[in-house]
């Protein structure tokens, strides 16, 4: 039997006013108190008689600390950042400036560089970095402000007044598997907010409470997702310079499937590198941490890496839906943000600096709004019109159809883009439609019983150990630490279809979409056809994959107790 968190009741939790909650400390959320704290300080400056406070603004960060739980290839475009701090650069924790590029397409064992880069591929005057560094730095800025962040605080629940929006229940403290509070609970706090301004990354668990709850999806293409699986290596020196960046398509996929992969030269020798697989394949039996250990095998990437030591492993979902896809971004009491929105480019693979600028658009409404002492839809809405009249409209409109143009494959989507590029991101047709990627999941019976042209991507990867690694090895690399005695954060809405109809239609496609393993059939005779689903949520690396991608949608990840989960040093 699978425990379920359950909040417990009738608990008088604390009450604490704000005027700003910002939930998540990443790069969207950080930029956002960064630059409203820039605002209130020149404003104050300007209008010492009516000065406004810093002291009731908030960023939650469920982390243990500031940058833990941020992943990324990484590439920073500075647009944002030189906006946002123009001497950023002098300070900032950059490993090197991209001076090198190339773009591959592989075979099984061959290799072929494309003659010219790609525009969107094209990456000179941009970063290599690492997130985890970078936000880190980004959040001792926020502090010097004076700014509050909490760490080790997930925002478990909206808080509604009808349908405004008035603040975030944070998690509670110290509750059992039995969902009974234990000897240390402490109750989450009730933070009432003139203004609540979502910043949790892609598949952020309020930012879904709130699309459901208020329909927010309706008018626009369903969103669809990738899944990045990365590692960071050591290698030999000489290898790889620091600021060579190289991306591939093509093998281990086939052309059924979207995605690519990336290699990044940073300092100290250190490789960054990683597999991005679109959340919309048919084979239910398809594993994306197979497809990156399979894509190490090819002579190209061995050679690169041999001799060298995998030190860190991390998997994130991206969102890939684009212009098309974004929800209103504004309400009654609420903002946006970054992933959480859908902010990312997917034909550059680069979503930091939207996320970075959405956070500045959104601190520069919430100042207006502060000043007014008005938070009605009306008023918030001027966010939704500072994005239209931005640089974000003007990057994601000219990609606005891109990855739509990859539904039916890789040299249709390969036609598409190619089209794209002339007609500022029209191609055929001026809106692409999708569908949600779970639902191009195919039943078993349809497929051939060996995998066919995937078989080498399908189930798990067993790993020599030395190139190339199973999920629990791997897992071991991402520091995941959870506190065990606690209900389970992956909530199964009803196991009996885990155990009669997706085990025998698909497979249990949530053993192979999950890159940590937290999914399992165990033997068990009474069940109906001899398995049971079982968790290891303590493994999880917060990827939301299984929320994304179950075939069934009956799957939803909420924040573990605050401060569990990876640890993404130098990631």
């Amino acid at each position: 039997m699978l425990i379920f968190r359950k909040p417990p009741q009738n608990i008088e939790r604390p009450q604490m006013p704000a005027d700003v909650v910002i939930v998540g400390g990443g790069p969207s959320g950080l930029a956002c108190a960064l630059r409203l704290a820039q605002l209130i300080d020149q404003h104050n400056a300007a209008h010492p008689d009516s000065l406004l406070s810093k002291e009731n603004i908030y960023v939650l960060e469920k982390a243990r600390e500031i940058g833990q739980h941020c992943l990324s290839g990484a590439i920073l475009d500075p647009r944002s950042m030189r906006e946002l701090l123009p001497e950023f650069e002098k300070e900032a924790p950059l490993d090197a400036p991209v001076g090198k590029e190339a773009v591959y397409f592989l075979t099984r064992k061959s290799k072929f560089k494309l003659p010219l880069t790609p525009p969107p591929l094209r990456d000179h005057g941009n970063h290599v970095i690492s997130l985890n560094r970078f936000v880190k730095w980004l959040g001792s800025k926020v502090e010097e402000t004076g700014v509050t962040i909490f760490t080790g605080f997930a925002g478990d629940e909206l808080l509604l007044d009808d349908n405004h929006v008035i603040g975030v229940r944070t998690d509670d403290k110290g509750i059992d598997k039995q969902n009974q509070p234990k000897s240390n609970f402490e109750s989450g706090y009730d933070l009432h907010s003139k203004i609540v301004i979502l910043a949790e990354g892609s598949r952020g668990s309020l930012a879904k409470q709130l699309i459901t709850k208020f329909n927010l999806a309706q008018n626009v293409n369903p969103q669809t997702y990738s899944q990045g699986i990365k590692e960071l290596w050591e290698v030999p020196s000489g290898r790889i310079a620091p600021g060579e960046v190289i991306y591939t398509m093509g093998w281990p996929l086939t052309s059924n499937e979207y995605g690519g992969a990336w290699i990044y030269g940073g300092k100290n020798n250190t490789v960054s590198l990683g597999f991005v697989t679109a959340l919309e394949y048919a084979d239910p039996r398809l594993d994306p941490q197979h497809v990156l250990q399979e894509f190490k095998r090819h002579p190209f990437v061995a050679k690169m890496l041999a001799g060298g030591k995998m030190v860190r492993y991390g998997a994130k979902s991206l969102p890939n839906g684009g212009w098309w896809s974004l929800p209103p971004l504004a309400g009654d009491g609420w903002l946006l943000i970054g992933d959480s929105a859908g902010f990312l480019n997917s034909a550059r693979l680069k979503g930091i600096h939207l996320a970075i600028k959405s956070g500045m658009l959104a601190a520069e409404t919430a100042f207006a709004a502060l000043q007014k002492d008005e938070f009605s839809a009306s008023t918030l809405s001027q966010f939704q019109r500072s994005v239209e009249s931005s640089w974000i409209k003007d990057e994601l409109w000219k990609v606005r159809n891109f990855h739509q143009g990859f539904e039916h494959g890789f040299w249709r989507g390969l036609f598409h883009a190619g089209l794209q590029q002339f007609t500022n991101g029209r191609g055929l047709r001026n809106r692409y439609s999708s569908a949600p990627g779970y639902k191009r999941m195919q039943p078993l019976v349809g497929l051939p019983p060996n995998g066919g042209d995937e078989a080498h991507l399908l189930g798990p990867a067993k790993g020599d150990g030395q190139l190339t690694f199973d999920k629990l090895t791997d897992l071991y690399h991402s520091g995941t630490k959870h506190e065990e005695d606690q209900p389970a954060h992956l909530i199964i809405h009803d196991t009996n279809i885990c155990e009669q109809r997706c085990i025998q239609e698909f497979g249990s496609p949530c053993r192979n979409f999950c890159p940590a393993n937290v999914y399992e059939m165990l033997d068990d005779p009474a069940a109906p056809h001899g398995k049971r689903i079982s968790l290891n949520p303590s493994n999880c690396v917060h990827c939301k994959a299984c929320d994304i991608h179950d075939p069934y949608q009956i799957i939803t990840w909420v924040p573990p107790e605050g401060g569990g989960g990876p640890n993404y040093e130098g990631m």
